[in-house]
């Protein structure tokens, strides 16, 4: 089968996995009152990191908008993407928990797996691709559209119109897909700007994060953006009398003089909404895919860093995006090798967005170094 073949496929399979047509079909579950309520929460690092914190805080935004209890909350923080997960997840299910989220890629298979052996528990997987109809889903967002509008703050703020980013892992759709939108943000108001790309094959690793945003700085960057975890490239930044778009959360408090906005996730959002369907009896496997609109993702208020025009740019950007006939990853769009990707009027699928053509795609403008 050509990848063309499998790239429609898996377009389809997406796509109907994310419509909310099952929101509409009768729960398996019953409701379950609030006293009754026990929310286990897998996470990949501790709860002061920037990935990690966003959704501790969505967890706790989520306790306190439905009137839980501390008590009934049970985090396991620190969690690799091994045997860990597994052991972390049962001692949850031992613990009682009627719903158990889990933060990172590579728990998906661990809960994937353990949501056949207990039908009677809720299993939900953030940021993967996989779900089984019953009580397995997942969520994520269009975090894209939120780090479109910070490249908008750094294509502004360059003035050697190169921009560093210290990315996660190479060939993954999510990370790529950051640096494809950030750069195109950048493109929109600095066409003449390019993206230095390092990778470190770590979601956080707070001495490299810094080391490489150190290296990327010493190659003229003046900017640097981020996926990784920590606030450790913006404070590299800020040590080198530059700036920055941090990730996950505010940044400002860590490199006050450098940072400039942050995409930011609002978890709380999603912990909301399941958690409520567990207690009304309404939850249904739907997988999530919010962005701007329901206000899963959306930036940092704007730093005194910020240059001349920024908000006014970005605010026209946001419109644009949110009146439903524009969004980021519209043709025309080519690769970074030349090729063109999309035409004038074609749009990336989900499918290509969440896990097929993003994977392994730059757009124009991005290098790797």
């Amino acid at each position: 089968m050509t990848k063309r073949a499998w790239s429609i496929i898996l377009t389809l399979v997406l796509t109907l996995a994310l419509l909310p047509a099952m929101a509409e079909t009768a729960s398996a579950f019953p409701p379950v009152a609030v006293e009754d309520v026990k929310v286990g929460a897998v996470f990949i690092g501790p709860k002061d990191d920037g990935f990690t914190g966003a959704h501790y805080n969505g967890i706790e935004s989520m306790k306190t908008t439905l009137g839980l209890t501390d008590e009934q909350i049970l985090y396991k923080f620190n969690v690799q993407e091994n045997s860990e997960c597994e052991n972390a997840l049962r001692e949850l299910i031992d613990a009682g928990c009627n719903i158990i989220f889990g933060n990172s890629w590579g728990y998906m298979d661990y809960m994937a797996e353990l949501a056949d052996e207990y039908p009677e528990i809720i299993f939900s997987h953030c940021s993967g691709y996989k779900s089984n109809g019953v009580n397995f889903n997942n969520y994520f967002g269009r975090i894209y559209q939120a780090r479109y509008l910070a490249g908008i703050a750094a294509g502004f703020k360059t003035t050697t119109n190169k921009i560093g980013f210290v990315a996660a892992w190479p060939d993954n759709a999510e990370v790529n897909g950051g640096i494809n939108a950030f750069a195109l943000g950048i493109q929109s108001v600095n066409p003449e700007a390019v993206v230095y790309v390092k990778y470190i094959n770590s979601w956080g690793d707070p001495t490299l994060e810094k080391q490489t945003a150190e290296a990327l700085l010493s190659l003229d960057c003046d900017v640097i953006g981020q996926h990784v975890d920590s606030a450790m490239a913006q404070i590299a930044a800020e040590e080198a009398g530059k700036f920055g778009c941090g990730y996950n959360t505010d940044m400002t408090v860590e490199a006050p003089n450098a940072h400039l906005t942050a995409p930011i996730w609002q978890w709380g959002a999603v912990y909301t909404d399941q958690v409520k369907r567990l207690i009304e009896g309404t939850w249904t496997p739907e997988n999530y895919y919010w962005g701007l609109e329901e206000d899963l993702v959306g930036l940092s208020p704007l730093s005194a860093n910020v240059a001349p025009g920024t908000a006014e740019k970005i605010e026209e950007a946001k419109a644009k995006i949110l009146s439903g006939e524009w969004d980021v990853f519209y043709g025309p769009l080519f690769s970074n090798t030349g090729e063109q990707v999309l035409a004038e009027g074609e749009s990336l699928a989900v499918g290509d967005i969440v896990s097929g053509l993003m994977t392994n795609l730059l757009v124009k403008g991005v290098e790797v170094k």
